[in-house]
């Protein structure tokens, strides 16, 4: 389990913000969506000493924030609760709070003090367990990408740039230009001012292959738990900062048909007990070590019962298209972005796989067990990860994995490695989002009018 906040810790920001009025304590839930409430100041140590009492079903809702009719959790148990402390380090104040606020991350467990199950940071701890036993360490960072949105009084749209001296849109992609970045120059700043003051390790912010799409990067940590944290907050400072600067921010996966998706690229490394990377190195017949070919070929071979982990939603699946950046096949290969399993440009003892499947609407701390539970699959049973692409081939778009929700969902539970990392939480996992799936399917969209209603 997580180390818990201490008191001290609480009493370091009041002593820097003593007029500090609430406290909002939040959890991730099965959709890495933060759910919490809002304490005021004679409740702020609670959370920092025996803990506070926490609805347990609110880790498992919808997307809408609904309870699941297929489990008994929030359902038919009396929705008990469970007991939730502080994390430690991740008390921050509010930089966009209308009152004074911090907020802090919550670990949650039963009474009896045992990690509760239906938390996706303990469901994430116990997948990391087995490399642990090991004595092997991920080395964790995420990327996320989104979209800056504006309401045109009709439809959503891209905040698009707009040339000079008018109102006109500027047509194009315009990937990595300058002046895109200087438009939104206002919501930067305050984002990497806010990222600093909550410490979130934010670092390079791209103009991406769209317009009004914009990629930040988190710098890499020891603690997998710990880098799922920076994404989930970085996600709720980017949509914050946005609505204060008058926009809406978003990390759906595929917001706007014919222009690029938002991924989540994890990148993942391994120490040792040593502090050596274990991916380093080459192999007698290759210049990749046989631990870093062995662990590809866990992930690639475990990647189609992890899509619906990758790919949580309808909208999700919409991001698999044509010459979208989005692979559908477990390849991999050196310097590649058409690649599942990309080796990026680095010096030997900073090698490391960038994981490119997962839409930036997928939960963290689910993405991240299911690769380590690859990793660990096939480390232990020697995976072949097949024929390598070479940099600069061309890749042909071969669709393997289950790119439609049903047929990702048929994987999952058809799956025989991740049962073994996630435990009981497969069985919940696999329920809940079928159940989601169906809820999604029975409603009548306005697109079904527009293509049927009269021509059929």
């Amino acid at each position: 389990m997580t180390e818990k906040a201490s008191k001290q810790e609480l009493q370091a920001l009041l002593k820097v913000a003593p007029d500090t009025q609430q406290l909002e304590v939040l959890a991730p839930d099965m959709n890495g969506m933060l759910r919490g409430k809002r304490v005021g100041p004679d409740d702020f140590d609670k959370a920092f000493g025996s803990g506070i009492n926490y609805c347990a079903s609110s880790v498992v809702l919808d997307t809408k924030g609904r309870a699941f009719d297929r489990i008994i959790h929030g359902n038919t148990d009396g929705d008990p609760d469970v007991i939730a402390h502080a994390v430690a380090g991740s008390l921050a104040s509010i930089p966009w709070a209308t009152l004074p606020a911090a907020q802090v991350l919550l670990e949650l467990s039963d009474p009896d003090g045992t990690p509760y199950w239906l938390d996706p940071r303990n469901v994430l701890r116990a997948a990391a367990q087995p490399l642990a036993d090991l004595g092997l360490h991920p080395v964790i960072a995420t990327e996320l990408e989104f979209y800056l949105v504006e309401h045109n009084g009709t439809e959503f749209r891209p905040k698009t740039a707009r040339i000079p001296g008018s109102k006109l849109p500027q047509d194009g992609y315009q990937f990595a230009t300058m002046e895109d970045l200087v438009d939104v120059d206002p919501f930067l700043t305050e984002l990497s001012k806010t990222c600093e003051a909550q410490n979130i390790p934010a670092g390079a912010a791209l103009s991406e292959y769209a317009p009004g799409q914009f990629e930040v990067n988190l710098q890499h940590v020891t603690d997998p738990a710990l880098a799922c944290d920076h994404a989930v907050m970085l996600k709720r400072a980017v949509k914050a900062v946005a609505l204060k600067n008058g926009l809406a921010a978003s990390f759906m996966a595929k917001p706007f048909a014919g222009i690029s998706g938002c991924g989540m690229h994890i990148h993942v490394s391994l120490l040792d007990d040593d502090g050596r990377n274990v991916f380093m190195g080459s192999c007698s017949d290759g210049e990749f070590s046989e631990t870093l070919r062995h662990a590809i070929g866990g992930m690639a071979t475990i990647m189609d019962e992890s899509t619906a982990i990758f790919s949580p939603n309808a909208n999700s699946f919409r991001r698999f298209s044509h010459n979208s950046y989005v692979p559908a096949t477990p390849n991999w290969g050196p310097n590649h972005r058409d690649l599942a399993l990309r080796i990026p440009l680095s010096s030997p003892e900073n090698t490391r796989v960038e994981h490119r499947v997962a839409g930036a609407d997928a939960n963290p701390y689910l993405v991240v067990a299911a690769i380590l539970a690859g990793i660990h699959h096939g480390i232990v049973n020697k995976c072949d990860p097949g024929v390598m692409v070479q940099p600069g081939e061309e890749v042909d778009e071969a669709v393997t994995l289950p790119v439609r929700w049903e047929l990702a969902l048929n994987a999952f539970d058809a799956g025989k490695v991740l049962p073994e990392y996630l435990g009981k939480y497969h069985e919940i996992y696999a329920s809940c989002r079928r159940e989601e799936c169906d809820r999604f399917h029975s409603e009548i969209p306005d697109r079904d009018y527009e293509w049927y209603l009269r021509a059929v």
